[in-house]
């Protein structure tokens, strides 16, 4: 039997890739500016308080016409940040009410509010940036990075948005990695000591130091004193960068992204400070977002260098092939390569000083 052509075309045109992977990364903003308007507006803050609330109720609080609340609250409704009851009023899903609500320590919001206002503007020039091969909101007379600037108020702002991933990630490296072998924490670029502030709470035999930029030790200071640790855990100011070595007297130190903010050469720097700072046997862990060996994901590892692309003079993202080679170059020994999943890491990479 022949095929006849409308049975051809058929065929061929069901055997064509659908245009729904497209869409849904071309309307990937929309569901971005949504959560982040959400969260200026305090709608998971306001859905907190009072338990579940009308339509009408929220507009109200919020200070909304009814179309613009019945909007928004369908599209939260379809990103499951917001639920409606069978009674049709509207409350927060468990993820929203975990750290979407102001107040709580590890909130979400700090984070959004960051990219929206700071990281978002930036990504307009991202074609601008990979013709240059240099940052598009960063003025390079004065800086080669959006996150030089010594402002404190800018600096807090950075601080709080990375003080909730902080939390989480260091959470989810404990559960990966033994920290309890250690005593003595240095948490190199360590901004609000989200890092050192959830891991001594896990291990009360542990003192720790933040060591950043001196416009940025106020904050972890701040962090720190409100969390209630500040008999164990100090600040210790200074440029990674310029300083000759990094502070002695511990026995683990951390780099969360760190790393990915800097090119080869000035990684490999930074890891022979380490080595020479550690104590034998002293171990330093490298946690990432970390691309796989054939450099083609996951998602979050390969966007992230692309962030970097826009914010950076050098940086991107490695693989834990590449963070393995330079740990073993520098001379560090034992490697192994943990897993785990949190917003700022997935996996960390581990080296330890010759005993």
């Amino acid at each position: 039997m022949t095929e006849t052509r409308e049975e051809t075309d058929v065929t061929e045109q069901s055997a064509r890739p659908s245009q729904i992977p497209l869409l849904n990364l071309v309307n990937g903003f929309m569901a971005f500016k949504t959560l982040a308007a959400a969260v200026e507006l305090d709608v998971f803050t306001a859905l907190s308080g009072r338990g579940a609330r009308t339509e009408a109720e929220l507009a109200e609080e919020l200070g909304l016409a009814p179309r613009p609340a019945r909007v928004l609250l369908a599209a939260l409704t379809s990103l499951e940040l917001v639920e409606r009851t069978a009674d049709g009023r509207y409350r927060n899903t468990p993820l929203a009410q975990e750290f979407l609500v102001e107040g709580v320590e590890d909130h979400f919001g700090g984070f959004v509010q960051f990219y929206d206002r700071v990281l978002y503007p930036g990504w307009q020039g991202i074609t601008e940036a990979l013709r240059t091969d240099s940052p598009v909101f960063a003025e390079p007379e004065e800086r080669d990075s959006v996150f030089e600037v010594d402002n404190f108020v800018m600096t807090e702002f950075f601080g709080n948005a990375m003080h909730a991933v902080a939390l989480t990630t260091a959470g989810a490296l404990a559960g990966a990695y033994d920290v309890g072998r250690h005593t003595a924490l240095l948490d190199v670029g360590g901004s609000s000591g989200g890092f050192p502030i959830e891991l001594c709470r896990r291990h009360p035999h542990l003192r720790a130091t933040v060591y950043d930029l001196p416009h940025v030790c106020p904050v972890a200071t701040k962090k720190v004193a409100a969390a209630g640790l500040e008999d164990r855990i100090g600040t210790a100011p200074g440029d990674l960068f310029t300083d000759a070595a990094l502070p002695s007297g511990h026995d683990l130190i951390v780099l969360s992204q760190v790393l990915h903010c800097a090119g080869e050469e000035r990684n490999r720097e930074t890891l022979r400070k380490c080595f020479e700072a550690l104590p034998p046997g002293g171990a330093v862990v490298v946690c990432e977002l970390l691309l796989d060996p054939a450099r083609s994901g996951p998602p979050a590892a390969a966007l992230m260098g692309m962030n970097m692309l826009v914010a950076h003079d050098g940086g991107e993202n490695y693989s834990e092939t590449e963070y393995l080679g330079w740990l073993a170059d520098t001379g560090f020994v034992d490697l192994e390569v943990v897993r785990f999943e949190a917003a700022g890491a997935n996996g960390a990479v581990v080296g330890r000083r010759p005993a």
